[in-house]
C-alpha cells in the first residue's frame, strides 16, 4: 500500500482516490492569521480575566472550600468594664479596651461617646456599645490584628478584633451600636 493510504474495511481512504483521479493532494487553505478584531477581542477577555484574578483572589475565593491557613484565636480574658481608663482587661467603651496592660482601640469603628457623651441619646448608645463589647470579648477567644497604622494620636494601639475570621467591629456595626470608621469622628447628636 502507498505511502498516505489507507485500508479501511476492503476501502481506499479518499487520499488515495484522489491522487489517482489526477487531483494530486488536498491541502488546507492557510490564512494570514487571527484578524484584528480577534486579537482586539482575546486581549479584552484577557484583561478581563486578569481584572477578575487580580491580587485578591484569595478574597474572592476565601468563603469557598479552597484550602488555606486556618486562623486560630489565641488571646482570651475576662473583661470588667472601666470608663475611667487604665485598667488591665477592661472595657472603656464601645470602641476601646485595656489588653494585658496595653490600651486598644478598634480601629475600623466608630463608637458613641461615653466621657463625656454629647447628647442624651449619644450617652444611651454609647452605655449599649459599651456593654455589648464587654460581652463580645468575653464570648471567647479572639485575635488582634494589626492595620494600615499601629498607634492613633492617643498612644492607642490600633487593632481589628476578630474571632473565627469575623470583625467584632462589623458586628457591632451591624447591631447599630457603632458606625464604620470614615477616617475622623462625627457627632452622634
Amino acid at each position: 500500500m502507498k505511502r498516505g493510504s489507507r485500508k479501511r474495511q476492503g476501502e481506499v481512504v479518499w487520499l488515495a482516490e484522489a491522487r489517482r483521479a489526477g487531483q494530486g493532494r488536498l491541502r488546507r487553505r492557510r490564512g494570514k492569521g487571527p484578524s484584528f478584531a480577534m486579537l482586539v477581542i482575546g486581549g479584552m477577555l484577557i484583561g478581563a480575566g486578569l481584572g477578575w484574578f487580580g491580587p485578591d483572589v484569595a478574597r474572592r475565593f476565601s468563603a469557598w472550600d479552597v484550602p488555606g491557613p486556618v486562623v486560630r484565636d489565641t488571646l482570651s480574658a475576662r473583661f470588667g468594664l472601666c470608663h475611667s481608663g487604665g485598667g488591665t482587661n477592661c472595657v472603656v467603651d464601645g470602641d476601646t479596651f485595656w489588653f494585658q496592660g496595653e490600651r486598644v482601640r478598634v480601629m475600623d469603628i466608630d463608637a458613641p461617646e461615653t466621657h463625656p457623651p454629647r447628647c442624651a441619646e449619644e450617652a444611651a448608645l454609647g452605655e449599649r456599645a459599651t456593654l455589648r463589647l464587654q460581652a463580645l470579648m468575653n464570648a471567647g477567644p479572639f485575635s488582634l490584628e494589626s492595620g494600615d497604622r499601629d498607634m492613633d494620636r492617643y498612644g492607642r494601639a490600633l487593632r481589628v478584633v476578630t474571632r473565627d475570621g469575623e470583625s467584632i467591629g462589623e458586628m457591632l456595626v451591624a447591631e447599630g451600636l457603632a458606625r464604620e470608621w470614615e477616617g475622623a469622628r462625627r457627632p452622634w447628636c
